[in-house]
């Protein structure tokens, strides 16, 4: 039997339970999200060959920091709210679909990002969207997912700040003020709607992206020239650099600053030193 790891927490976090239940392939352990990272590494210690994780992003991520490197496989039942990182990947939303695959033979070798010692999956960001997380996460219970990611928004839109820092690329320094820095594992699409996006057959690497100056108006400018143009249009316009590199360093004026992680924020000394890791993770994934 699979061990499957259910963050019980999760957004469907019932259906992905009863589907694990129900298939006699997995032996279900229904966990606290703070108890399922160490449950996990444990069973990887035993020299278990192929585990599987139910939860969004940011549970997946915290399995996988513990999967990394080491000759275990990951399968994945997508249980959140966007679940970036299966669909990148063509994994099946519907549990039993999902779990289909989960029992599967075929698996491939995934980049990861990391930026100090704390891993990513997906994306990395400093500045206005890591302000959008907070204030979606203490307007949820209230308003719920996606009215509350929208106010959110609004309110970060209203009051956009910038930020001073340090990108350090290849031994070049360059300073900006910058409302936001996104970082992507792999190339991301800079097209609307699918802004951020993991590019199809796209380039391995960290996509660093820099948003330059911090009106509503440029900002739009940026997203509609990325929509008409693509990227290499883009990346030549004075309102966003575009970087695909294996490390870069990023410096800000403040000791320690939080930090965006596949949708989440952790609190990280600064400099933030990120850097790729090619082939670092076996996903299960479709035929």
């Amino acid at each position: 039997m699979i061990p499957a790891f259910l963050n019980q927490a999760a957004g469907s976090a019932m259906a992905a339970g009863e589907a694990l239940a129900a298939d006699p392939r997995f032996a279900l352990h229904s966990l606290a999200p703070s108890t399922l990272p160490h449950a996990v590494k444990a069973e990887i210690k035993r020299g278990t060959r192929r585990i599987l994780v139910a939860g969004g992003d940011g549970t997946v991520a915290a399995a996988a920091s513990e999967a990394v490197g080491r000759p275990v496989q990951l399968a994945i039942l997508p249980g959140g709210t966007l679940n970036h990182f299966a669909k990148d990947h063509g994994i099946p939303l519907d549990p039993r679909e999902a779990l289909e695959v989960a029992a599967g033979t075929a698996k491939r070798r995934v980049d990861v990002g990391f930026v100090n010692d704390r891993l990513f999956l997906n994306t990395s960001s400093v500045g206005a969207y890591v302000n959008f997380v907070h204030r979606r996460d203490r307007l949820e219970p209230h308003l719920g997912y996606r009215l509350g990611s929208l106010v959110a928004a609004l309110r970060i839109l209203a009051r956009l700040r910038s930020y001073r820092i340090e990108l350090q690329i290849e031994g070049k320094i360059r300073r900006y003020r910058t409302p936001l820095v996104f970082i992507g594992v792999d190339e991301r699409d800079l097209r609307l709607p699918i802004f951020g996006s993991r590019m199809d057959n796209g380039q391995s690497g960290l996509h660093a992206i820099v948003v330059r100056g911090k009106t509503r108006a440029r900002i739009m400018a940026i997203a509609l020239a990325a929509a008409a143009r693509g990227i290499r249009a883009v990346s030549r316009t004075p309102h966003l650099d575009s970087f695909l590199v294996n490390h870069c360093r990023i410096d800000l004026p403040r000791e320690w600053s939080y930090v965006g992680l596949d949708g989440e924020t952790v609190p990280l000394r600064t400099p933030l030193r990120y850097r790729i890791v090619r082939r670092a993770l076996t996903l299960v994934v479709p035929r």
